[in-house]
């Protein structure tokens, strides 16, 4: 194996890919239902019981979505990590 660092070219053009509103949709989708089948799946497993482990993987999926939201509210408050730029008179 080769241990050289890969050569850069500072001109060369860098496409930047990124995901449509859509694709980040339906993935955020089909992760809740698959998070959410996984619960019913180990709650299945503890309980033996159908009805019940459909319970919880329906307050499961409604409490995690409601969680997450004032997760990140909490979060939009934190400037850690955050650029902000100064608005207004520059300081002197």
């Amino acid at each position: 194996m080769d241990a050289t660092e890969p050569e850069t070219d500072p001109n060369a053009a860098t496409e930047i890919i990124r995901d449509s509103r859509l694709r980040s949709v339906l993935k955020a989708l089909s992760w809740r239902v698959l998070a959410t089948l996984t619960t019913i799946a180990i709650a299945y497993f503890i309980v033996k019981d159908v009805k019940v482990a459909l319970k919880i993987g329906a307050v499961e999926v409604v409490a995690k979505m409601l969680i997450y939201y004032l997760h990140e509210r909490a979060w939009a408050k934190v400037p850690l990590g955050t650029v902000r730029r100064w608005t207004g008179a520059e300081k002197s």
